[in-house]
């Protein structure tokens, strides 16, 4: 069993060059001409801070995916894949749109299919980088009914990220529950945990059912130890910690009985 892929938050696009891989969010990226030196780089939608404290998205897929093609056409990142903008299904993410976690999921799907769109037809024929569609749910059989919902679009061996997990890091067993509940009806999955904190990542279930995941919680760390929040070597540090981790040894775990209608539509 491998260890899953770790892609550091950063805020600098500058600091990527110090980093074999890296998440940074496109409106960083807005208007850069300089090469960003990281060798892998995950494009994050931004769209937890846009629900957050928007309610909705100030940017249509358009915007998003002209700023993908410039990035690529242009030079500037080598994007591993790009994000698809999708909507959380926190309770108070719910608070914030004023929708439903079934309204969530269709919106999700909805922008996953648009951005593809826009990309091909941007790029002439298929967009050169794969997009990451997003599960999201907040209860595990929610998860269970997004795979439903997307249908074959979901490819096997497919890199989905899955969604609303990152408020759970204090509690490790409930993020092991949502990911077994996808893995026992798309074991295939090649699974992206976004805001998995290191906490989370020694969790031995976290670690095996995880293809890969993000994190930017050195940024607050530093800040509430009163260090630089915004310093390379802080990212550098929390990089080797959760490498650390990832790299254990396998454990014995448990996996929970999750009752799942795995043909339910």
């Amino acid at each position: 069993m491998t260890s899953p892929l770790f892609y550091i938050g950063l805020h600098q696009p500058s600091d990527g060059k110090r980093f074999d891989r890296a998440c940074i969010s496109w409106r960083r990226l807005v208007r850069r001409k300089k090469a960003v030196g990281c060798g892998k780089v995950l494009i994050d939608s931004g769209a937890f801070t846009e629900l957050l404290l928007h309610g909705a998205y100030r940017h249509g897929v358009q915007e998003y995916a002209a700023e993908l093609y410039r990035l690529h056409t242009e030079g500037v990142v080598n994007i591993v894949a790009a994000v698809a903008q999708d909507y959380m299904c926190e309770p108070f993410m719910l608070g914030k749109t004023g929708l439903t976690v079934a309204d969530h999921q269709r919106l999700t799907i909805e922008r996953y299919d648009a951005l593809l769109t826009e990309l091909d037809r941007l790029f002439g024929g298929q967009c050169p980088f794969p997009v990451m569609p997003v599960l999201q749910g907040y209860a595990p059989s929610d998860y269970v009914r997004h795979i439903h919902l997307y249908g074959d679009r979901l490819k096997p061996g497919m890199w989905v990220g899955v969604g609303s997990v990152c408020k759970r890091n204090g509690d490790p067993s409930r993020i092991v529950e949502v990911l077994s509940a996808i893995a026992t009806v798309r074991p295939d999955l090649n699974l992206h945990g976004f805001g998995i904190k290191l906490t989370a990542l020694g969790h031995p279930g976290v670690r095996a059912l995880l293809y890969s995941a993000d994190s930017m919680a050195w940024s607050d760390a530093a800040r509430k130890q009163g260090r630089n929040a915004n310093c390379w070597t802080e990212a550098a540090r929390y990089r080797d910690a959760v490498g650390q981790a990832i790299s254990l040894p396998p454990a014995p775990w448990q996996m929970p009985l999750i009752l799942v209608d795995r043909g339910a539509a």
